[in-house]
């Protein structure tokens, strides 16, 4: 059971999660200017969470089986090797969007009328790469999803002032995508998959990810004004700042051994370290 669990972990990425749930708990704990953060409405929100990543990466891998067995890059994943069947993803994919819907209905009324919504838009951007090269911005648009869900979940009600930091979520997103998505710009044009690298080269989409991630930093600054947040967290997004200047350090066209090193390890201390300077300077300063 343990071996067939970590099977199904590594099919949906978990440790992925990494990714989004800090900016979800920074949600979170925005949400406290509003309302008080009760225990149990946290831990809802990590099910939830749990529940959305999980049908989302699920229909991901399902969608994607035949390319996924066409690229050398990921022809070894559990669905085209056989370690998992297409019906038994399904069904793991039912059972994920059931916790989702669950989680949301013991929130509040409002995550429970719109969980079928954030299902909507997680599985869509699995469709995108088939006929728009604008695929990593909705990719964005779903883990954007995350901290405005938190914000509902505490308070019961969305808030225009939420939608900085969905903004910067989006922008952080799409931008470190594009550099996950230069190492399979020679497939995409093979497959005919859409990608912003495919579009317009390495080279461009290079610079058009260093572009969003200044934009996200510009949005992590607008966060700051709009809650009027202290210095920590000042300090922190200019930090974040200096990370996001060496991730593209390391990526270069003529040279893309390092984006998986950019794209994990890099992204990963960003949404960990934003989450901690959000949550001191907010409940602790």
């Amino acid at each position: 059971m343990i071996d067939r669990l970590l099977t199904y972990g590594r099919m949906i990425k978990f440790s992925h999660s990494i990714f989004a749930l800090p900016f979800a708990l920074s949600g979170v704990v925005l949400a406290s200017v509003e309302a008080e953060i009760r225990p149990e409405t946290v831990g809802w929100v990590i099910v939830a969470m749990v529940g959305a990543r999980s049908a989302a990466m699920g229909f991901n891998r399902w969608a994607d089986r035949k390319m996924d067995a066409e690229n050398p890059r990921t022809s070894n994943r559990e669905l085209p090797t056989g370690q998992i069947s297409s019906a038994a993803v399904l069904l793991f994919i039912a059972v994920s969007s059931g916790v989702l819907v669950y989680a949301s209905y013991r929130l509040n009324p409002l995550c429970f009328a719109l969980s079928p919504v954030a299902l909507g838009i997680v599985f869509f951007y699995s469709l995108t790469k088939r006929f728009t090269w604008a695929t990593q911005a909705f990719l964005g648009l779903a883990l954007s999803v995350a901290p405005i869900g938190a914000w509902i979940a505490v308070t019961g009600s969305l808030a225009l002032e939420i939608l900085s930091l969905g903004g910067a979520v989006l922008l952080w997103v799409a931008g470190f995508d594009i550099i996950y998505a230069t190492q399979d710009v020679d497939f995409d044009r093979q497959f005919g998959a859409c990608s912003i690298p495919q579009r317009f080269g390495i080279a461009k989409a290079l610079w058009i990810a260093q572009g969003l991630h200044v934009c996200a930093f510009v949005a992590m600054l607008v966060v700051g004004q709009v809650f009027s947040l202290g210095w920590l967290y000042h300090l922190g997004v200019f930090g974040i700042g200096g990370l996001l200047v060496y991730e593209h350090r390391l990526v270069k066209p003529d040279d893309l051994s390092k984006a998986g090193i950019a794209f994990l390890n890099l992204n990963a201390m960003i949404s960990v370290a934003y989450f901690a300077v959000t949550a001191i300077d907010v409940l602790v300063l």
